[in-house]
C-alpha cells in the first residue's frame, strides 16, 4: 500500500505544481500583453517601398538596365571568341592552315580572352560597387523615413513585413514610409543640385 501512496502522492504534488505554472505564466503573458497595444506595433512591407519609391525609378532601373546590357554584352564577346577558336580549330583539322600558323592565331585568341576577361572583370567591379551605393542609399533613405516618422516614438515596434506570417492591414505604414522615402529624396536632389 505505501509503495502505490507514494507514486501516487508525488505525481498529484507535480500536477499541482504544473498547475500553478502553467496559471502564472498565463498570468505573466497578459500582463505582458496588456502593456503592448495595436497602435504600438506597425509594419512595413520594405520590398514594396524600395521597388516603388523615386529613386529605384530614377536611378535604379537605370542601374539594372546597365547591369544587364553588360552582362549581355560579356555574353555576346564571350560567344564571339569561343566561336573564332572553334572555327581555327576546324580550319586546322582540316589541313586548311599550318600548325605554326594555327599557333600564332591560338596565340592572338588567347590574348584577346585574357584582355576580354580583365576589362569584363574591371567593368563587373565598377557595376558591383554602383550597386552597392544605390542599395546603401535606398536603405539610408528608408532608415530616416522610419526614424521621422516614428520621431514620436508613436510606435514601439516597426517591423519588416517580410518576417510576417499574418497582421492586421491597420499595422501597415507602408504608404507612409513610401511617401516619407520619396519627400526625402528629392529634397536630397535638391541639396544636391545647389
Amino acid at each position: 500500500m505505501k509503495k502505490t501512496l507514494f507514486p501516487l502522492l508525488a505525481a498529484l504534488l507535480l500536477a499541482s505544481c504544473g498547475t500553478k505554472t502553467a496559471e502564472q505564466t498565463e498570468t505573466a503573458t497578459e500582463t505582458t500583453a496588456q502593456e503592448i497595444v495595436s497602435s504600438d506595433v506597425a509594419y512595413v512591407q520594405v520590398d514594396a517601398v524600395l521597388a516603388q519609391c523615386d529613386l529605384y525609378k530614377n536611378e535604379g532601373v537605370a542601374l539594372q538596365a546597365k547591369t544587364e546590357k553588360a552582362q549581355k554584352g560579356w555574353a555576346q564577346r564571350e560567344q564571339s571568341l569561343q566561336a573564332e577558336a572553334a572555327q581555327l580549330q576546324e580550319k586546322y583539322e582540316k589541313g586548311l592552315i599550318t600548325t605554326r600558323d594555327a599557333q600564332a592565331q591560338q596565340e592572338s585568341i588567347q590574348k584577346r580572352i585574357a584582355s576580354y576577361q580583365t576589362n569584363a572583370q574591371k567593368e563587373a567591379q565598377a557595376l558591383d560597387e554602383e550597386n552597392y551605393v544605390f542599395t546603401n542609399r535606398a536603405q539610408d533613405l528608408l532608415q530616416r523615413a522610419v526614424q521621422e516618422i516614428n520621431a514620436d516614438k508613436k510606435y514601439k515596434l516597426i517591423i519588416n513585413a517580410s518576417a510576417l506570417i499574418d497582421a492586421d492591414t491597420t499595422l501597415n505604414i507602408t504608404s507612409t514610409v513610401l511617401a516619407k522615402v520619396n519627400e526625402l529624396y528629392a529634397n536630397d536632389q535638391k541639396a544636391a543640385k545647389k
